[in-house]
């Protein structure tokens, strides 16, 4: 709804203006409110408010877009719930005007809210996914963002792992050998990949 608001500005700005406009002012039931409108839609910190609401709440909006289609997409969940935290940090602390690494408490309260939606949602298999998605392990992801690492070196990411691994494998002998997770693998060989198609090309 917000961004129709934006996309018929200009219209609503014409209408609470127009001489027509009066008409609700006579009406008491309705005169309060009609001017509570009118001083909105002519405000532009209140334009600017809902503009900015738009920005923090797109990356949102194309995250659930991505994950709400028929197309498989288990192994790019938790990388795009990252991305998307990331994104709405980015937008919050550009409208504060605060460097990365200061305190927000606007953000404090937005990131609380994102995090209690994903630990209710996270399943370990979005972490097993992600962890056996080779582009994750690539140079390129990894240097895009300072501070990112590989999934095998990811604490959560491994924790959840054998969160799911535990599910799998019953049997003591075989859990311990899924917990070898094959460093020197994804070292040597993923890091060069920046998709699972790029992989099982290099295997062939």
């Amino acid at each position: 709804m917000l961004r129709r608001f934006v996309e018929v500005k200009m219209a609503l700005q014409q209408m609470v203006i127009s001489d027509k406009w009066t008409v609700y002012r006579e009406d008491a039931p309705t005169a309060q409110n009609a001017q509570t409108v009118k001083e909105k839609i002519l405000s532009d910190v209140w334009w600017s408010n809902v503009e900015h609401i738009l920005k923090v709440t797109s990356p949102i909006y194309d995250m659930i877009r991505v994950a709400d289609t028929d197309t498989p997409c288990l192994h790019l969940i938790y990388e795009m719930w990252d991305s998307m935290i990331e994104k709405v940090k980015k937008e919050i602390y550009l409208w504060e005007g605060k460097e990365h690494d200061e305190v927000s408490d606007y953000y404090s309260v937005v990131h609380d809210i994102l995090i209690a939606r994903w630990t209710k949602g996270n399943n370990p298999l979005h972490c097993l996914a992600h962890s056996l998605n080779p582009r994750y392990y690539s140079r390129q992801w990894i240097q895009e963002i300072d501070g990112r690492v590989p999934p095998h070196k990811d604490k959560e990411v491994s924790q959840m792992r054998m969160t799911c691994f535990k599910k799998f494998f019953r049997i003591p002998e075989e859990l311990a050998q899924m917990g070898c997770f094959p460093h020197d693998l994804v070292d040597k060989s993923w890091a060069v990949c920046s998709s699972i198609d790029e992989f099982g090309d290099q295997i062939d």
